[in-house]
């Protein structure tokens, strides 16, 4: 796994191999990234990555600029190897070892960028429950955005925050907003 862009760009991080995952590959990522781009000022933002997994995404949006970003993951082994990368890249990762659906049920804060990877085992239902949660408990801000890796055989079009997808290989990111306007 490799860090795209920002004070680590092009740093190559491997993750133990016992780790329970399937990190998001460097071609998806940059082009998710590629699209974010113009969309935030990274510094100014607050995140929050659900099923974190090896850390990928909370590294690329740390290195980018972001200071508030908050990872959960059930697994301890992820949670630890996030939490010693984050710690040795001085990174600004706030690691949260919980269920993920136990997490949300309880609202803390509201967040500018939320992405959720779970497992490419969840169905469409899982997938929209997911998204409801994030949207109607208000973890989302109304200029939020939400962005879901899934199984590129799965669609969320019809949900009635959807905005547009994207494939990348065997993954699919659905993106969901109050509004599509930039920010």
């Amino acid at each position: 796994m490799r860090i795209i862009s920002g004070r680590y760009k092009g740093r190559r991080l491997t993750a133990p191999k016992q780790l329970p995952v399937r990190p998001t590959t460097d071609r998806a990522k940059e082009a998710l990234f590629n699209i974010l781009h113009h969309r935030y000022e990274w510094n100014e933002i607050k995140t929050l990555d659900l099923f974190a997994g090896t850390g990928n995404i909370s590294y690329e949006l740390a290195s980018r600029g972001v200071n508030d970003l908050t990872a959960v993951d059930q697994n301890k082994h992820c949670v630890y190897y996030i939490n010693q990368t984050a710690k040795a890249l001085e990174m600004p990762i706030v690691v949260i070892k919980n269920n993920v659906e136990k997490f949300l049920e309880y609202p803390t804060t509201a967040y500018d960028f939320i992405f959720a990877d779970p497992p490419y085992a969840f169905t469409r239902e899982q997938l929209i429950e997911l998204v409801n949660q994030l949207i109607y408990l208000d973890w989302v801000k109304t200029t939020g955005l939400i962005v879901v890796e899934h199984d590129k055989h799965i669609t969320l079009n019809e949900h009635e925050y959807f905005f547009e997808e994207r494939t990348y290989g065997s993954c699919r990111f659905s993106f969901f907003a109050f509004s599509t306007e930039k920010k």
